[in-house]
């Protein structure tokens, strides 16, 4: 059941980042020109890449309420959801008018279906790694979590590897008018695929055992976790800000600039972007299996250190206009990224207990991609414009973001080992937990 389960929550969640990983592909290169034709070049790219912000500030949400309902009802059901809804919206947005057909309304529509698909990835990101790892065996709970990790660059790669196809083998015209739309309308097949998977898998141990003791009754997930876990909500959203926000700044930044500021092909931007997937993944599933040796704190530490090397050597070394170069910096860069990604899960899962570990969880990845990953883009391209051109302010950022989460890591325990099945037991003195013995009313067991 571990195995079926950890396969179950990396190909469901690679399938939903399939689909969302596409938009942030085409919002860099076709919306503007198709929903925001009215604009200025660098204004519609700036409103196309906010639609994309759009569906990342939904996340939270989506964190909320998934997240109640996956501390109360269970994590596989509400897999089952989201997964279902993202299908649906991916559909939807592959026949969507453009501007020239229903003017005004065509954005509007799009950032409908924006949030949508935002609110179902937020609770579907965090379903996908408690399911896995509340399955998976103590001692490979981090090579559960790196394979989990990998989901975003392989949907990248796939996403990419999709477009750069289209593109190959039709006319910019056809691939502008209709090309474009396939991908996201046939995803809904590759759903469907993962229903079918995740209905195989059965309710985790954790909840289960979760659900025999007073938490289940008297605790609220969404008030305990802010009443009792807030630190430690705020601590790892702000770690996790800086791995957010550069792998965003890799895959969706990066694309803009090389094609609009330095004058690289689409098609060469695709294929770098490939390649820097396929070291993002390697990134991921060594992050994971090195945490299982020395510990997800020093792991953590050691990848933050050495993304902070190379992001100062980044968009020099882009703007080489090497294909060799570029290729080996936006592979370092996002391999050591993704390192921290691939560790994410199980950090995130062992820091939290069972009655509140799918809330606390997914309002940490969610904020972080709030507050950090969706305007990262945005940000991104206003700073370069801002420097004529000079990637100097948008290094700086990035450097930042580095120390900001190497600090958090830094300050935070150690959680290897820790036991997925312990709960909250201090629900407060309220009259409606009168029924709870006092011996559980104690912090934690």
């Amino acid at each position: 059941m571990a195995n079926r389960a950890v396969s179950a929550a990396t190909l469901g969640t690679a399938l939903e980042w399939f689909d969302f990983t596409l938009y942030g592909a085409v919002a860099a290169t076709i919306l503007p020109k198709l929903f925001f034709p009215a604009m200025e070049p660098t204004s519609a790219l700036l409103a196309s890449l906010a639609t994309f912000s759009v569906g990342l500030a939904a996340r939270p949400l989506g964190a909320i309420i998934c997240g109640y309902f996956g501390d109360k009802i269970g994590r596989r059901n509400l897999m089952l959801g989201t997964v279902s809804v993202m299908g649906i919206t991916s559909v939807l947005m592959g026949l969507l008018p453009t501007y020239a057909q229903i003017g005004v309304y065509a954005p509007i529509l799009l950032v409908i279906l924006r949030i949508l698909q935002g609110f179902a990835l937020g609770g579907e990101s965090t379903g996908g790694q408690l399911m896995a790892l509340e399955h998976a065996p103590a001692s490979r709970r981090g090579r559960y979590s790196g394979i989990i990790g990998m989901c975003a660059p392989l949907s990248q790669i796939l996403a990419n590897a999709v477009l750069l196809s289209l593109s190959a083998f039709m006319t910019q015209e056809s691939f502008e008018s209709y090309g474009w739309r396939i991908p996201f309308v046939a995803s809904f097949i590759l759903v469907l695929v993962g229903i079918y998977i995740r209905v195989k898998v059965s309710e985790t141990p954790a909840f289960v055992e979760m659900k025999k003791t007073s938490a289940s009754k008297a605790g609220r997930p969404l008030r305990d976790a802010f009443r009792l876990h807030y630190k430690t909500i705020i601590r790892m959203m702000l770690f996790f800000c800086g791995p957010t926000a550069l792998f965003y700044l890799a895959v969706v930044f990066t694309l803009s600039y090389l094609t609009n500021t330095l004058g690289v092909p689409k098609q060469t931007g695709f294929k770098l972007l490939m390649i820097a997937n396929a070291c993002a993944i390697a990134g991921s599933i060594a992050g994971g299996i090195v945490s299982d040796k020395i510990g997800r704190k020093r792991a953590l530490l050691i990848a933050s250190a050495a993304t902070f090397v190379i992001a100062l050597c980044y968009f020099p070394a882009l703007e080489t206009r090497n294909f060799a170069v570029m290729a080996i910096a936006m592979g370092l860069f996002m391999a050591f990224t993704q390192v921290q990604t691939g560790i994410q899960p199980v950090a995130f899962a062992e820091v939290f207990p069972t009655n509140v570990r799918y809330t606390g969880s997914a309002l940490a990845f969610t904020g972080a991609s709030l507050f950090a990953g969706g305007p990262a883009p945005v940000v991104a391209t206003w700073l370069v414009k801002q420097g004529n051109g000079s990637p100097w302010g948008l290094v700086a950022l990035v450097a930042a973001l580095n120390i900001l989460s190497f600090v958090m890591i830094a300050i935070g325990p150690e959680t290897k080992g820790n036991d997925l099945n312990r709960v909250d037991t201090d629900f407060g003195d309220n009259d409606q937990y009168a029924g709870v013995a006092p011996t559980e009313k104690r912090a934690s067991v």
